[in-house]
């Protein structure tokens, strides 16, 4: 008779249990190496802005952010991060629309291009943008002889800040919408609703959170935004600078404290965007969990 006992684990299954269980050792190892990454490169580059920017104590802070030029910086910054978040939305929810539930050629185009500010320098976005509306632009002739300023001024700002930040709203909707299919709208249509109802009653709602996830990160890369702002707006002082030109004039002129100051402001920007990010990811996952559609 076989001494074989009648519950020995399958050789698969011990295998797997091998394949994806590691040592304490190498656990706590890989552990201190993640964590010894984000101190030396996320926490202690925080620590340090926010040590700078108070060094010399909460009077010089507040008259570092609150001078004329600092404050004309905040204002731009908030300006173009307003005009070109809403645009993005719109094109995002235009686009994921289009590409998520319809077939149509030049779609793998677009998915394609919708992707292009993520692998182009911004440098290169404001050199591109210079060549078509600067003043030896492709339109700069006809621009001149209409008044219309682009370059150097708030509209080009704003121009470079919306090719940057594009993606942001579209790539966070695109996989969602994918991944919901059809049939929800095509039940709706069969209700007798129209494409209105059916977008802002069905398919809306089911995304709400990945848009509002795209809208904060877009908002936070406009807001940073450096390449191609720094090439198209000049770098007037009071005119078209935004916080991080105004942040690199500061460091360059060795007004250290100051610059320091400003870059707290966007260093509580990615801070509150993170906070922002976690609770719409938990909030997510509980509706998730609650059969709410996300």
């Amino acid at each position: 008779m076989s001494s074989t006992p009648l519950h020995s684990p399958h050789p698969a299954a011990a295998t797997l249990r091998k394949a994806t269980t590691e040592p304490l050792w190498v656990r706590l190892l890989l552990t201190c190496i993640a964590l010894l990454f984000l101190a030396l490169f996320l926490v202690l580059p925080l620590i340090i802005v926010f040590s700078e920017a108070f060094a010399r104590g909460a009077e010089l802070y507040w008259a570092s952010i609150s001078e004329p030029a600092a404050l004309h910086a905040i204002k731009l910054t908030l300006i173009a991060a307003a005009i070109a978040v809403p645009c993005n939305v719109i094109f995002g929810l235009a686009a994921s629309w289009a590409i998520a539930k319809f077939q149509f050629k030049g779609r793998q185009l677009l998915i394609t291009l919708i992707d292009l500010p993520i692998a182009v320098s911004p440098v290169i976005v404001g050199l591109s943008l210079m060549l078509i509306f600067g003043a030896r632009g492709y339109l700069g002739d006809w621009l001149m002889d209409h008044e219309v300023r682009i370059m150097f001024a708030v509209p080009g700002i704003v121009l470079a800040t919306i090719f940057i930040t594009f993606p942001f709203v579209a790539r966070e909707l695109i996989p969602l919408m994918q991944e919901q299919g059809k049939e929800q709208e095509e039940a709706a249509l069969t209700l007798g609703a129209n494409g209105w109802q059916t977008f802002f009653r069905v398919t809306l709602p089911s995304v709400k959170w990945a848009l509002l996830y795209g809208v904060i990160l877009a908002n936070a890369r406009a807001m940073g935004e450096f390449g191609a702002v720094s090439v198209v707006s000049g770098k007037i002082r009071e005119q078209t600078n935004t916080m991080p030109l105004h942040i690199e004039i500061l460091y360059n002129e060795y007004q250290f404290a100051a610059a320091f100051a400003v870059s707290s402001l966007l260093a509580l920007l990615a801070l509150v965007t993170l906070l922002l990010k976690s609770l719409l990811e938990y909030k997510a996952a509980k509706d998730l969990a609650a059969g709410q559609p996300h």
